[in-house]
């Protein structure tokens, strides 16, 4: 383990003892490289239902050396429903589905961390390698959806976790979720990171044919190294508007997502990114200022701190400029675009840039009245 010194925080960040102080108390102790390689998170503080935190420090025998590194290690979930209702108003959707808990891929800076802690696991490094799984999922949706009274709307995937990180070639869970939805033409938006997302081209195909499927490919930045660091386990950049040109070919609608935009960090690729995307077949696109809720915060600037410390204290100043001065504002119709100048800027930046390369034209509506719901058990069947 390695702890992070008031001394050089204080350099970096220009806050002073009292910064250091609050960062240190947040972030607690780095968990060492070895152990943590190819992930982005550095800590793994306890999570916040936990009645004890625990901090790991060298007592002076060497024996932190002889942990082993932290491996991906999945866990069979067997939820009762599979569709996740909401009721948000400033989200597009009012239902979606997570095959899984957790994500590989690793982003620092993934709002969904801090849900790892209702499992009482961290929401920094637990998050990425100790998933959940949920096999179940396939046979739970086709239930709810021959439910009574069942109303069909888009159901949206990998508004959490990713549907397509890599445990995904194992489980093949989402394959199965995409099986049934076109079985009862049931519309589906799909966001992902991955470029396994072509493996699933025929199905989206089919049911694109049918005004059934849409995909968004996220895309936070082109820097490869960049995202290597921010994004450990997420295809490529290049991977990514691949896919999208594969999807586009294929018939299936696709937009681009730059989620989310850092201040002084990858906002400067906004322009960069619609103009790659539009090019590889995008036909829509969107964006959301980054969020820190709760230990998304320590997590993300831990990580910070360790890739670009010399930017610390600038990217944190923009970060609350557009967050009333603190780290996240979850005020709804905020939450997502932020406030204040800045934010401002950037939206006009981006929809400027949309416009200029044939982005949001018009928006793709999918359809509903195609749905054929499930037979319920028991029920006679219609003889034809």
């Amino acid at each position: 383990m390695e702890q992070i010194g008031r001394a050089d925080i204080a350099a970096f960040t220009g806050g002073g003892p009292d910064m250091a102080n609050a960062i240190i108390e947040e972030s607690g102790i780095r968990v060492g490289g070895e152990r943590r390689r190819g992930r982005s998170a550095g800590i793994n503080p306890s999570g916040r239902y936990e009645p004890l935190t625990r901090h790991v420090f060298d007592d002076g025998w060497n024996s932190l050396e002889e942990l082993p590194p932290f491996k991906t290690e999945v866990q069979v979930e067997r939820p009762r429903n599979i569709i996740t209702r909401n009721q948000s108003p400033d989200i597009s959707f009012d239902r979606s589905i997570n095959p899984y808990r957790g994500c590989e891929h690793g982003c620092v800076y993934c709002f969904a961390r801090p849900s790892h802690a209702y499992m009482g696991l961290s929401p920094g490094l637990d998050f990425e390698a100790r998933l959940f799984a949920k096999p179940d999922a396939a046979r739970l949706l086709e239930r709810e959806l021959g439910k009574k009274g069942y109303e069909p709307r888009t159901i949206a995937i990998g508004t959490n976790t990713d549907p397509y990180q890599p445990v995904e070639r194992q489980w093949r869970i989402m394959r199965e979720v995409l099986e049934v939805l076109e079985a009862h033409d049931h519309p589906v938006g799909i966001v992902t990171k991955s470029a396994l997302v072509t493996r699933d081209v025929d199905i989206l195909a089919r049911m694109a044919g049918k005004g059934l499927a849409k995909v968004a490919l996220s895309v936070t930045t082109l820097d490869r190294k960049l995202a290597r660091t921010m994004e450990p386990r997420a295809a490529t950049p290049a991977r990514r508007l691949e896919a999208m040109r594969t999807l586009s070919e294929a018939g299936v609608p696709v937009s681009v997502m730059i989620g989310p935009v850092i201040p002084g960090l990858n906002d400067h690729e906004i322009e960069r990114i619609l103009d790659s995307a539009a090019a590889f077949g995008a036909r829509e696109a969107g964006y959301i200022i980054l969020r820190l809720p709760l230990e998304v915060s320590p997590v993300f600037k831990d990580w910070l701190l360790r890739h670009y410390p010399d930017r610390f204290r600038h990217v944190m100043s923009l970060v609350r400029s557009m967050r009333g001065g603190k780290d996240y504002d979850a005020e709804w119709g905020r939450r997502m675009k932020g406030s204040g100048p800045y934010a401002w800027q950037i939206g006009r930046r981006f929809e400027i840039a949309a416009r200029r390369y044939g982005l949001n034209r018009e928006k793709r509506t999918l359809r509903t009245d195609l749905f054929k719901p499930p037979h319920r058990q028991g029920e006679q069947l219609v003889l034809i």
